[in-house]
């Protein structure tokens, strides 16, 4: 009933607060005498730490990951993997001037109109600051897909209205805002800047692609692994829309057009993004996720406090600019938890 774990065979409980002493998770079901140490992890949580760019938070969280059960000897032993990481660089009292009002774009109201409590200090629960648990998780799920052939990457599609158009994934990698168009990216940045500057945030789109995928992953009915998918990513705070494959285009197209044609080879195209009737078909899995303007922002805006009485907010704090590049390994974790899931689930009715 809390809405803390995800998954049936492999289960992902996050927990922890955005200025809590730490943060973390809990997989229940990770397959026994997998290599796995905290390097494996903390690859994946360095890649969702802020950058260098003047547009990322100053927030600086060490985010070393500890294993605290579930390996011994360098291999997970099939019981449940509990992974702690400490808040090293919280500061609590920033937010102190928040207490009693309801942030604009924020969960505060919310929170509280489903707990009668809240905790302020920078979300609390529904801070960003929770994902480092997914990105743990997630370096985990990978682990269990690999072995079956299965990659997941993202990339910035667009950023602040800013869209990439070629597809560079070398150039995405080492990419500051890991954009896969080099030209496009410059001006990401300027954009970046230009918001920065006038004290406001952007949104922007991530894309992700399954490579590998056997055919067959996915329950009918209510199991549907691109509803799955869509779920896992709907449920980070910043992700207010997916689509798969054609997605939205695909309710502007003729039927001849949209259906992707068989041949001997495969498929010939790939509208459907890898997915037919809730399973996965073979072909690559294409997702993309549009994801919101951060919230906090420095310029006023106007709310109410806890006893409904009209005021001005100014959020102070650090934040960044946009959920872009971060957000990244973010959805590529919530992906391989999926994957990894549906994965173990097939196996089983399979043996």
């Amino acid at each position: 009933m809390s809405g803390n774990t995800t998954g049936v065979l492999f289960k992902v409980t996050t927990w922890g607060e955005s200025h809590g002493p730490a943060t973390g998770a809990i997989i229940d079901g990770c397959p026994p005498r997998i290599d796995l140490s905290e390097a494996d992890i903390q690859e994946e949580l360095d890649r969702r730490k802020p950058g260098t760019l003047s547009s990322s938070s100053p927030r600086r969280e060490a985010d070393r990951v500890e294993i605290l059960s579930g390996v011994f000897e360098g291999k997970t032993t099939g019981t449940p993997i509990s992974l702690m990481i400490r808040n090293c660089d919280a500061k609590g009292d920033a937010y102190e001037g928040l207490r009693d009002l309801y942030r604009p774009g924020h969960g505060d109201i919310t929170y509280q109109a489903k707990y009668g409590i809240r905790d302020h200090r920078g979300g609390g629960r529904a801070s960003g600051r929770e994902t480092a648990g997914r990105v743990a998780a997630g370096a985990i799920a990978r682990k269990v897909i690999a072995p079956a052939g299965i990659t997941v990457a993202a990339w910035t599609k667009e950023l602040g209205g800013i869209a990439a158009r070629s597809l560079s994934l070398a150039a995405a990698e080492t990419s500051p805002l890991r954009c896969p168009d080099p030209e496009a990216e410059k001006r990401m940045v300027e954009r970046l800047e230009e918001a920065r500057a006038a004290g406001d945030t952007l949104g922007g789109i991530v894309e992700i692609v399954v490579r590998g995928c056997p055919p067959g992953l996915g329950e009918p009915v209510f199991g549907k692994i691109d509803a799955d998918l869509a779920r896992a990513l709907m449920g980070l705070g910043t992700i207010k829309g997916v689509e798969i494959g054609a997605g939205f285009a695909a309710a502007r197209m003729t039927g001849s057009a949209c259906n992707d044609p068989i041949g001997t080879d495969g498929f010939r195209t790939n509208h459907a993004g890898g997915i037919l009737a809730g399973i996965t078909s073979g072909a690559e899995i294409v997702i993309r996720v549009a994801c919101k303007p951060i919230p906090s922002i420095a310029r006023p805006q106007q709310t109410v406090d806890i006893q409904g009485r009209p005021a001005v907010i100014t959020v102070g704090g650090r934040h960044d600019v946009s959920v872009i590049p971060r957000i990244i390994p973010i959805c590529e974790a919530m992906v391989s938890i999926v994957l990894a899931d549906h994965l173990m689930r097939q196996r089983a009715i399979t043996r």
